[in-house]
């Protein structure tokens, strides 16, 4: 049965062996943003024949064909999700690693605002914040500063 993802491919013309419809469908099914180690090990529960320069290869095909949005949040993975219309901003929380989705009209018009004010038109935007569960007593973030 296909997924989004395999027929994203399909629209953009490319060839889809069992092994790529295997990735494509672990990456639909991903409820969090995996990294390419994390998609191995879900797609080869699938397909034990699948190898990790498969699932590199793969990834890196999506992403160059704008199918996954790659994301970087500090932890030295590339991490990934399905590229989508709808924007949405993230959440990391740096003690566990967990990554929350949120979407939040004050932010995005408060960005709109900001660029404007500086004599730009906001085109586009990425905003990642980090953070720690409240009342962790850890209020200050023990890497190097974001900027």
């Amino acid at each position: 049965m296909p997924n989004r993802l395999e027929d994203l491919c399909v629209e953009k013309g490319m060839r889809m062996t069992e092994q790529r419809r295997v990735i494509a469908r672990v990456l639909s099914e991903a409820q969090d943003h995996p990294d390419v180690e994390q998609l191995y090990i879900r797609a080869s529960k699938i397909d034990p024949r699948i190898s990790i320069a498969t699932v590199y290869r793969t990834v890196r095909m999506f992403e160059e064909a704008g199918i996954l949005a790659r994301h970087d949040f500090g932890d030295g993975r590339a991490r990934y999700e399905e590229a989508s219309d709808d924007h949405h901003d993230h959440l990391i929380d740096v003690q566990s690693g967990k990554v929350i989705e949120f979407q939040n009209d004050e932010i995005e018009e408060l960005q709109r605002r900001v660029a404007e004010k500086l004599g730009y038109q906001l085109v586009d935007h990425r905003l990642e914040l980090y953070a720690v569960p409240a009342g962790s007593g850890k209020t200050k973030s023990a890497g190097t500063k974001r900027k």
